[in-house]
């Protein structure tokens, strides 16, 4: 990696020095996408390659789970046929999702599970080799499987020895500023980073290629089950005036607060008590759920489905589990009070025989028929308790706070069946900042979509972007041009209004009163301009910090400013457009259908107009608080020709690396 010093001057006249940094491919973040792109570039023959990351420790990928965390993948197991074409058709009829990328992912998934596998992950098999599995959410077949709730972690960990093996450089506490793009005649290509490190020094990084592995947008929200030490940077490359896709689609669900975790499955299925209890904590814990439910057996089924059925879903809120999701809500936001899961007795009227069939069944099979929830989760899933006690929290002896979170973004960048950005070359997202999903998606594809990302973006760049192409002296004058920016921004925020904490709650507050899983038509439109003038505010003056190490928290909070307000233009679009209620939001209207007999306006939910998943929704900044909406026909599934002679013949001529 070559090495120089780059110094410019703010217009108070004060300098600020860098270093500049010149690699061939950058990997910007250490999740599970990020470092299978390393490993294969690496493998590929890019020698002259770096990772940059606030942490190998930090991130969605290593400090998430769920009760039994899903990898989705073509079935590897039993009689049941499957095949590549029929996994992309099951993830393209989700509704809004591309079918060149649906069947990549599909294709892929065989490839990038087995590598993982050659890795150590442990992935449960029988005695002859094969990877049994299960079915999870919006899933016809049993591909899904899991190592338990820390799966992801277990991929990050073996994916970052391999990387240590194979000697990848790999600079942590660096955290993204700015991307570095040149205009290239008719066309946008990115030729760098501007990083900051945890002292909050800036650092100047020019490279041919840019792997963007920075995750989903878990500092948007104030409601989230992302953890705390990943917020995304998204709003980086949204800056840069990359295309976005298919924003509004994020997934929420119902999860404990105190230490971030979604309670799905057995969490749910043991049956546990919900209740509520005043701001302060104080006062009785009330049973709130029953009076939406016509016997205390109906009411239990739909807490047991809400394990099976954990995301928040449009389609099962009018007599279904995500009813409990919108009184939960209720209870917590718009009576301020505070909900938790009680597993030391049982809700009000349970008895096994009251349950609907399935649950019945399910527990009976489980022999999980001990007296309180509590004993039935010890008995079905002991980690789940112990999860929970690793981080202070004794569910045998107290209360769980949960609330209805952030969880995950099924949009994100645009790109090709490459992975490169649709309108700015060299540039890769991969993993959950890449929105290949659609409107719906099975449980554990996000996995199996991140280790795809990598191999793609890694086959690409080794094929078609091996050499460097770049003008140095441009791209060394387009990164001056950035420090330049970053560094005046940062003189400004010594005289800000407010201080980054205060601007990123006031952001937060709004995304999880606009933008979450319930959303209304006139408060999007009031949201998106309350957070262009916030974003004009920002950039004015800047937001305050207490030192250099601090200004890192003041310059995630410009990106995440900036992409509040293009999730905001995107949801709002999307509900101005007559989408409805989809994936996980519902949209409420005076005119739409009642949700619940006892719940009264405006509690009136618009249905789907499933028109829409034939399209995606693209989102580019313009700049100057312009942000251009189009609905794009999806691409279908390919037709290709598999005849092997002719399909050998393109692949040695390298016609299938043509963008």
């Amino acid at each position: 990696m070559r090495q120089e010093r780059l110094e410019v001057q703010t217009t108070s006249g004060a300098r600020c020095e860098a270093p500049v940094r010149w690699v061939h491919t950058l990997v910007v973040g250490s999740g599970a996408a990020g470092l299978n792109a390393a490993v294969q570039l690496r493998g590929s023959g890019i020698d002259d390659l770096a990772v940059l990351t606030e942490g190998l420790d930090k991130g969605t990928s290593i400090n998430t789970g769920s009760d039994k965390q899903t990898y989705y993948k073509l079935s590897l197991c039993g009689d049941a046929p499957d095949s590549p074409r029929e996994l992309a058709e099951t993830l393209f009829n989700g509704g809004g999702m591309h079918g060149d990328l649906a069947l990549v992912e599909a294709s892929l998934s065989p490839r990038g599970f087995l590598h993982l596998v050659d890795l150590g992950v442990p992935f449960p098999r029988d005695a002859y080799g094969q990877f049994i599995g299960y079915k999870t959410d919006h899933d016809p077949r049993q591909r899904a499987t899991s190592i338990g709730p820390y799966t992801s972690r277990e991929m990050c960990r073996a994916l970052a020895r391999r990387a240590r093996l194979l000697d990848i450089p790999v600079a942590e506490g660096r955290h993204a500023a700015e991307l570095v793009t040149l205009d290239e005649g008719n066309k946008k290509r990115v030729c760098g980073l501007v990083a900051a490190t945890d002292s909050g020094a800036l650092e100047v990084y020019v490279a041919e290629n840019v792997v963007f592995a920075v995750g989903g947008p878990g500092g948007l929200y104030k409601t989230s089950v992302y953890p705390e030490v990943h917020t995304g940077a998204i709003g980086v490359a949204l800056m840069a005036g990359a295309v976005a896709q298919n924003l509004p689609e994020s997934q929420f669900g119902l999860a404990s607060i105190k230490h971030r975790w979604n309670v799905s499955g057995t969490y749910m299925q043991v049956v546990p008590r919900l209740v509520s209890t005043a701001a302060d904590g104080q006062g009785e814990a009330r049973e709130f759920l029953l009076e939406y439910f016509a016997t205390p057996g109906e009411m239990n089924s739909s807490v047991f489905l809400k394990g099976y059925q954990w995301p928040f879903d449009s389609r099962k809120v009018v007599g279904g589990s995500s009813l409990i999701d919108i009184l939960v809500y209720i209870e917590t936001v718009l009576k301020g009070r505070r909900v938790f899961l009680d597993y030391r007795g049982n809700p009000a009227g349970y008895r096994l025989e009251q349950l609907s069939e399935e649950p019945r069944r399910y527990l009976e099979k489980s022999a999980a028929l001990q007296a309180t929830p509590i004993e039935r989760l010890r008995h079905m899933n002991p980690a789940a308790i112990e999860m929970y006690r690793e981080h202070g929290i004794d569910i045998a002896s107290e209360p769980l706070e949960i609330a209805v979170c952030a969880q995950h973004n099924n949009g994100g960048l645009a790109s090709n069946h490459w992975w490169e950005s649709v309108n700015i070359e060299h540039l890769f997202p991969v993993g959950e900042v890449n929105g290949s999903h659609g409107v719906y998606r099975p449980g554990g594809s996000a996995l199996n979509a991140g280790q795809v990302g990598g191999f793609r973006a890694a086959e690409f760049i080794a094929n078609r972007y091996r050499q460097w192409t770049l003008s140095a002296s441009a791209a060394a004058e387009a990164g001056r041009r950035a420090l330049e920016r970053i560094a005046g921004w940062r003189e400004r925020s010594a005289t800000a209004e407010k201080t980054w904490q205060a601007e990123r709650d006031e952001l937060q507050a709004r995304m999880s009163r606009s933008a979450a899983h319930i959303r209304r038509g006139d408060d999007l439109r009031a949201a998106a301009a309350a957070a262009w003038r916030q974003v004009e505010r920002l950039e004015r003056s800047g937001c305050g910090f207490a030192g250099e190490a601090d200004s890192v928290e003041a310059l995630r909070t410009r990106q995440l400013g900036f992409a509040h307000a293009v999730y905001l233009e995107a949801v709002a679009f999307a509900v101005a457009s007559g989408t409805g209620s989809r994936g996980s939001a519902i949209v409420l209207d005076p005119d739409g259908l009642p949700i619940h007999p006892s719940l009264e306006t405006p509690w009136q939910i618009l249905p789907e107009n499933a028109d829409f998943r034939s399209f995606v929704q693209e989102t580019r900044s313009l700049g100057a608080g312009q942000v251009e909406n189009r609905w794009v026909v999806r691409r279908p599934l390919p037709e290709s020709d598999t005849w092997f002679e002719t399909a050998w013949a393109r692949f040695r001529r390298g016609e299938i690396y043509q963008s």
